[in-house]
């Protein structure tokens, strides 16, 4: 696909959203580890975060790791490295696990600062079979060598089609 090719915008509708969060918190509900605490990856991974903490009754934090605001992310990963390594459990939750940038991202900075890994695990709506890193708990999995669609969950749909896009191409690797 060519930088000025559209992108397959993929809606997902807030239904198919809801069964997704849904499913994710059942999951987490039946497995034999229980998280102290759901943590939302910002941007998209706070609204599925305040869904699951609804179902499940357990609280919730939130890292903004999209702000790009040098730091600000860190500084709070830094504070619940420090929970996890007291020996509470983490449930970090994003919208898509896609190249496994973020979840990477956040993984290495926990363990820079003592984080216990045993006390994490991740959440996401839509996970990529060929990610660099894996996730715990996922509704959907697609292979995006073969599956180019981007998806648009609800809290985006709302946003300009021009600034979807934008986005979109700003990633061109996971189009073509």
């Amino acid at each position: 696909m060519s930088q000025t090719a559209e992108p397959q915008l993929h809606y997902i509708s807030n239904d198919a959203f809801v069964a997704n969060v849904q499913m994710l918190a059942r999951q987490v509900e039946q497995g034999d580890w229980t998280p102290d605490f759901i943590i939302g990856i910002g941007r998209g991974g706070l609204v599925p975060a305040v869904y699951i903490s609804h179902q499940t009754e357990l609280p919730m934090l939130s890292i903004d790791h999209s702000s790009k605001v040098p730091g600000f992310a860190d500084e709070l990963l830094a504070k619940v490295a420090a929970k996890s390594a007291a020996g509470q459990r983490l449930l970090f939750v994003d919208d898509i696990n896609d190249s496994g940038g973020t979840i990477d991202y956040v993984r290495r900075l926990l363990a820079d600062n003592g984080c216990n890994g045993d006390n994490l695990r991740f959440a996401v709506i839509i996970t990529n079979s060929r990610s660099r890193v894996t996730v715990d708990y996922w509704a959907e999995m697609i292979d995006r060598d073969e599956d180019k669609r981007w998806f648009v969950f609800p809290w985006e749909a709302v946003g300009a089609k021009g600034t979807i896009v934008e986005e979109a191409l700003s990633v061109p690797e996971r189009l073509a």
